[in-house]
């Protein structure tokens, strides 16, 4: 049974209005830009192999629900990538179905820099967590896999998290909470398989699983605390 654009859309939260003290534009207003003074507070990193699939799709899809807030900065690589390249067709006709744009994206090797950089790293598969904390060891405690994050944050508190009104601060403390997870919830499959070169099925698969994984989290730093 074919899953249609709704139903998996409708698995990743909504923008919702609010986090004023964000910075000067945010997603409380979907035609805001950033600013070129805005400098973001903090940093989400996404990794995989060749950067053309899995990544673009969390990248994307995060970038679709966090909008043009520009505490919140968004990127994505990969261990093995090539610069400058497209994402793969059949990745980008996934994201598109689930809400994603995948305009303008170009991948991009990952360095210790953009490891170094970021404050929450998540990755495809235990192997792309273990290469980006061996780039730079203190990401060992801030590195996750989209899988392994999606389902310690489905056992964090949500009044934790929501308490917070700027997003920095919820994304902190959502890192804090799942990090003490770490260990005493079982995380079954924790990698995604890579669909690049697979079927059609294949890469509906993996954009399935990133969006399910990254529903919680993605809604614990953007709704309302009432919602």
């Amino acid at each position: 049974m074919r899953d249609s654009p709704e139903t998996i859309e409708n698995s990743l939260p909504a923008r919702l209005p609010g986090h004023e003290s964000c910075g000067r534009r945010c997603w409380r207003d979907v035609e805001a830009v950033p600013a070129p003074g805005d400098a973001p507070r903090f940093r989400i990193l996404y990794v995989c192999t060749g950067n053309l699939c899995r990544s673009p799709l969390a990248e994307r899809l995060t970038r679709s629900v966090l909008g043009p807030c520009p505490a919140l900065q968004v990127i994505s690589a990969g261990t093995h990538a090539e610069l400058g390249k497209q994402m793969a067709e059949r990745a980008q006709r996934v994201l598109i179905r689930l809400g994603g744009d995948p305009g303008g994206f170009v991948s991009r090797p990952l360095t210790p820099e953009l490891v170094a950089a970021a404050d929450l790293v998540l990755t495809a598969g235990s192997e792309h967590r273990a290469e980006s904390v061996a780039r730079h060891f203190p990401a060992v405690t801030l590195a996750f896999t989209i899988t392994e994050f999606g389902t310690l944050a489905q056992a964090v508190p949500s009044a934790a998290v929501t308490r917070h009104e700027d997003p920095v601060s919820r994304a902190h403390t959502l890192i804090a909470e799942v990090r003490a997870l770490r260990g005493l919830v079982r995380v079954d499959r924790p990698d995604i398989p890579d669909p690049y070169g697979g079927s059609w099925l294949a890469y509906r698969i993996a954009g399935r699983r990133i969006a399910t994984s990254l529903a919680v989290p993605l809604r614990l730093l953007t709704h309302s605390p009432s919602s």
